[in-house]
């Protein structure tokens, strides 16, 4: 953190990494030249370390606003291990906490605090904050704050008077998904480029993820669905289901434990522990299912989740496509898949309506609450109230009510310690409906696009063209190929099209077959993909790949073609794939004779759409290959288990961190393959910086020594 060090130095001394994914540096370099950014990144982009690089060379404190306690705890934890001075105030902290972390802050103690939306109601916070030096203001999952987005958050609101109040410091916007409307809304809400301040500069990453199989499977039923997910779960072992309601969250968690499946439940009707405890032993590798509402996800880092499965409809392509992101982060094909039925539908046009009252209820609850608060404040649970509101069956609606006329200075809501439920009382002097100035064609313009995104969700469900152009698209990418390399509509398609190949597409066989013959059995398709389409990413380096002669030998055809190419190639038999949770490529007897044109087989070949596209799009089509396709080099397997359960050990050891605190997965598999001996080769590992190397470094060559 010297005016010497640079982000390539600081980015290996604490992150372990020599270079930047894809997409990264040009963000960290705008922020660093004090601009304002929108940074639209797919899950597993690394957009956390586009703020978290920058505070240690900016002068001043970054503070980042993140929306879930779990989440930023996380992330700090995660911070504190790489020697990062970082803390975090949030709700779950008693007042003298707060004051004391106040403090250290006006120190230097920190360069990063983390806070929730909802501390910034506290005006009293915000002066506090007002003195400090905020090099930058990073929010993180931006999208909240967007009424067009998914998952809007009223409190997100408030930080546009927070940044005035604070000097307009530089401003860093994240999110994983958002349309290009609510990316223009994510623009207006928080004023960037307007009072003389410049147009925010806008980053976004491609959202193609070569290695995820999109799938939509109808079910009939229940039954029809806890049989696909048994299936799935056999055939992929490691994944999320995501559920809509807490009810079906139990329902599959125990059917699935009945089976004998290492299983945890996660959903918001659970105690702050017992979330904690789930999310811990999930992320901690004890357990291999996870069955959750959606809360469950932000800030989840597993890379080996072989499959995403929704249980039930979700209520927006950015929520699905958020969440099916979450598989294959480490670039290995999996799948993810949603399981349809109509009937399902309704869940989530309960909850849509439920967050979108109408003015009929606003008009009917204001009048209820005049008539059973005016002897004074009442003490009566949602589900009373409900039942004063005759026509009214959901109780949802009518907590998206209170809440409205709460902020709308109509009634007060206070809970007492030791009560069961909250008191609702009248605001003198008690205002009409008329006074209350609410926004009701605001409020029916967000009722009907949430119903729009949800016919959008059902569309993509009965579609019955590509996925990924379907999903692209909705995303505003105006290069997405007519076809993909690999989603079910395409597949089932590519099974009925197998014919002779022409000359020149033998060619293009014998290049990529000669290159899985080359490395042997030794790597995945991601890495031969990126060996046959000339990457330079650090992965192929190592490896020395870049040597082989193959090497960008179908440079002009592109990711999509070739991914495409060696699923043709393994669905013929010409390639086999090997067992295990790190697959690898391998040529067949078969593959050997085509290869040596001995046999000319027919094949399901790649649309010629996917090279003329990639002339045009290559350094998008790259960008997605490197960054989110990433194998791994040959590793010894028993190494590896005793290095993880040496690292479950000490994750146990230090109060049930989350593993990848200590090392990542892929740390250890780079550990198990070059076997370091030293305190120098130990800095050679990927994930391995000074910081891991003081913590964890003799421990780890200890153990490598006695193996």
């Amino acid at each position: 953190m010297t005016a010497a060090a640079t982000p390539h130095d600081l980015l290996h001394k604490h992150f372990g990494f020599r270079e930047f994914l894809e997409g990264q540096e040009p963000v960290v370099s705008a922020i660093l030249g004090g601009q304002d950014v929108v940074v639209i990144m797919p899950t597993g982009g690394g957009k956390s370390l586009c703020f978290q690089l920058p505070a240690l060379i900016l002068d001043g404190i970054t503070v980042v606003v993140s929306p879930l306690i779990a989440l930023m705890k996380d992330q700090v934890d995660g911070l504190v291990e790489k020697k990062i001075p970082a803390t975090f105030i949030n709700s779950s902290l008693d007042p003298s906490e707060v004051s004391e972390r106040i403090r250290d802050i006006k120190t230097g103690k920190y360069r990063l605090l983390y806070v929730a939306p909802e501390r910034f109601k506290s005006e009293r916070f915000v002066r506090e904050l007002a003195p400090l030096s905020i090099a930058l203001f990073a929010i993180d999952e931006a999208h909240c704050i967007s009424q067009w987005g998914h998952d809007f958050r009223p409190d997100y609101l408030r930080l546009k008077h927070v940044l005035k109040d604070l000097g307009h410091p530089p401003v860093a916007a994240l999110t994983a998904t958002a349309t290009p409307e609510v990316r223009d809304d994510i623009i207006a809400q928080l004023s960037l480029g307007q009072a003389g301040r410049k147009p925010p500069q806008v980053f976004v990453s491609g959202f193609a993820r070569h290695n995820l199989t999109l799938a939509v499977t109808r079910v009939q039923g229940q039954k029809d669905k806890l049989t696909r997910i048994g299936e799935m779960v056999r055939e992929f072992k490691t994944g999320i289901i995501y559920c809509s309601t807490r009810k079906n969250v139990e329902r599959v968690a125990d059917d699935l434990s009945a089976m004998n499946v290492k299983t945890v439940a996660y959903h918001a009707g659970m105690t702050d522990e017992q979330r904690k405890r789930s999310q811990d032993k999930f992320m901690g590798g004890n357990c291999s299912v996870a069955v959750a509402t959606n809360a469950f996800g932000m800030g989840i880092d597993r890379s080996d989740l072989r499959f995403v499965i929704h249980h039930d409809i979700p209520g927006s392509i950015e929520a699905y496509y958020q969440e099916a992101g979450r598989a294959g982060r480490d670039g290995e094909p999996s799948r993810c898949e949603l399981l349809f039925n109509y009937a399902d539908v309704r869940t989530q046009e309960f909850f849509i309506e439920g967050a979108n009252p109408t003015r009929e209820i606003i008009a009917g609850l204001h009048a209820t609450l005049l008539r059973l608060c005016k002897n004074g404040p009442i003490e009566m649970p949602i589900a009373e109230i409900a039942e004063h509101m005759p026509g009214t069956s959901n109780d949802m609606v009518i907590g998206s009510t209170l809440f409205l006329l709460q902020r709308s200075g109509f009634i007060g809501r206070d809970y007492m310690q030791g009560s069961r439920t909250y008191t609702t009382s009248l605001v003198e002097p008690v205002k009409s409906l008329a006074d209350l100035k609410i926004d009701f064609e605001k409020l029916d313009a967000k009722r009907k696009r949430d119903f729009g995104k949800l016919q959008r969700t059902i569309q993509y469900a009965d579609n019955q063209g590509c996925r990924h152009q379907f999903i692209l698209r909705y995303f505003g990418d105006t290069d997405a190929t007519e076809s993909c390399p690999i989603c079910d509509n395409c597949l089932a398609r590519a099974q009925t099209t197998a014919r002779m190949p022409s000359e020149e597409e033998i060619v293009i066989i014998q290049k990529a077959l000669s290159c899985v013959a080359r490395v042997n059995g030794r790597f995945g398709r991601s890495r031969i993909a990126q060996t046959l389409v000339g990457s330079r990413s650090k992965e192929v380096l190592d490896a020395k790949l870049d040597e082989l002669p193959t090497h960008g030998m179908l440079s002009d055809l592109g990711p999509d073609y070739v991914w495409s190419l060696l699923n043709a190639l393994i669905q013929a038999g010409c390639i086999e794939v090997s067992s295990g949770e790190y697959p690898t490529l391998a040529l067949t007897e078969l593959g050997g004779e085509v290869m040596r044109r001995k046999k000319n087989i027919p094949l399901v070949m790649p649309s010629r759409e996917m090279a003329k596209k990639a002339k045009s799009s290559r350094s998008k089509s790259s960008r997605a290959t490197s960054s989110s396709q990433v194998d791994e080099e040959p590793y010894d397997e028993k190494l590896f288990e005793v290095l993880k359960k040496w690292r479950r050990d000490k994750a146990t050891a230090l109060g049930n961190v989350p593993a990848y605190v200590i090392y990542p997965d892929r740390t250890l598999k780079d550990l198990s393959a070059k076997k370091p001996k030293t305190d120098a080769d130990l800095l050679e590992v990927r994930g391995i910086g000074e910081a891991k190397a003081a913590k964890f470094g003799a421990e780890t060559l200890e153990i490598i020594r006695k193996f």
